[in-house]
């Protein structure tokens, strides 16, 4: 079996690659990096994210490994929300570049504004 590669576009890691780098796969990721969190305050902490789409990525992302789900077996529901061994790995690599996003954004858009 050749090594992955996500050039390719028949290796598995590409669906691998589109969990952890869509919008809010890195956005749960990061604000779980923070600390463990309840649904409420994922959707709370990540501004704009569709009730459906934090609960799809949270799957994916359970699913792949890099989150897991904690229910207290409380009533009402207490459901929590961490990040794994794999999932902190994968925060580690993430948050630098978020870092630089937010530190460039500023000059990248002064360079991306049209002339007048």
């Amino acid at each position: 079996m050749p090594p992955a590669s996500v050039l390719s576009s028949q290796c598995p890691s590409r669906t691998l690659l589109e969990h952890v780098t869509s919008k809010w796969g890195v956005l749960i990721i990061h604000a779980l990096s923070q600390s463990p969190a309840r649904w409420s305050g994922l959707r709370r902490a990540i501004e704009g994210v569709s009730e459906k789409m934090l609960a799809q990525t949270l799957k994916t992302l359970e699913a792949d490994g890099f989150i897991e789900r904690h229910d207290h077996g409380t009533i009402p529901p207490h459901v929590e929300y961490s990040l794994t061994n794999a999932g902190q790995d994968l925060a580690g690599h993430l948050l630098p570049l978020l870092r630089w996003i937010e530190a460039h954004t500023d000059a990248q858009l002064i360079d991306a504004a049209p002339a007048t």
